[in-house]
């Protein structure tokens, strides 16, 4: 699951980087959480364009968003069959403009079990293509909201030793194709979704300030230590394994 990221390049170097011509003037944004407005490039005729959406996905066909449950993260394995997403993974796919997320590793059960956040970034110090998907939702008073969620897939090696599921990174030749879905059907797309290289990420654990969502400044993405020592997850006992999740239970985050 990805319940939290950070945007802290300039918005030049997603403009640069990405290729859409807008130049939103966006401050840093270290703790960007779900509901929030957040930026993202899509595809428009043959185009990429800066759009600042919800990060909380609406199906168009929602009549009540009220009933709806939060959906910040969609499974790569069930896009294509899951009617929350069949209509966005074929017409409507983005990427999140992010430089890193955050990631919870929890240690032992009940009471007494930790939770230590780490900050994961590209080892590069590139932009972080985050894959997405993003809808416009029409209410019944014509008030239009954009909405968007973040691909998951299963955790790389490196990530594994934090938890057993990651966003979507997407490889720089990747975004094109992502982005057209003119020219790339849901299929081939998804096919793209997979666990990125291990040497791509960089773990470091950050202060457990990031927990409250008021707290947003650098200091946030700053390393408070060496991690610590990676256990195997085939070698890790059952009440130590990373938790999973999915887009059918996140409406309670932390």
């Amino acid at each position: 699951m990805c319940g939290r990221f950070f945007i802290a390049q300039a918005p030049e170097r997603f403009a640069e980087f990405y290729g859409y011509p807008e130049r939103p003037n966006f401050p840093p944004r270290y703790n960007v959480a779900p509901t929030q407005p957040v930026p993202i490039v899509i595809a428009e005729g043959g185009a990429r364009h800066f759009r600042l959406v919800r990060w909380g996905f609406w199906p168009s066909w929602l009549k009540d968003p009220k009933t709806f449950p939060l959906v910040i993260n969609a499974r790569v394995e069930t896009i294509l069959e899951k009617a929350t997403f069949r209509g966005a993974v074929r017409h409507r796919r983005c990427v999140f403009l992010a430089d890193g997320f955050y990631e919870w590793r929890r240690e032992g059960t009940g009471r007494s079990a930790v939770r230590t956040p780490f900050a994961i970034r590209r080892a590069d110090g590139a932009p972080m293509a985050l894959a997405g998907l993003w809808e416009s939702w029409l209410g019944a008073d014509g008030s239009e909201i954009d909405t968007a969620a973040i691909v998951t897939t299963g955790a790389n090696g490196t990530m594994a030793a934090v938890h057993d599921r990651m966003p979507a990174i997407l490889a720089p030749e990747q975004v094109a194709p992502w982005l057209d879905t003119r020219a790339v059907d849901q299929a081939e797309a998804a096919a793209l979704c997979r666990p990125c290289p291990d040497e791509w990420l960089r773990l470091d654990p950050v202060s457990d300030r990031v927990n409250a969502v008021r707290n947003d400044d650098v200091a946030l993405i700053e390393p408070v230590g060496r991690p610590q020592p990676a256990i195997p997850p085939a070698d890790r006992p059952a009440a130590e394994q990373p938790r999973s999740s999915d887009e059918d239970a996140q409406g309670s985050l932390f």
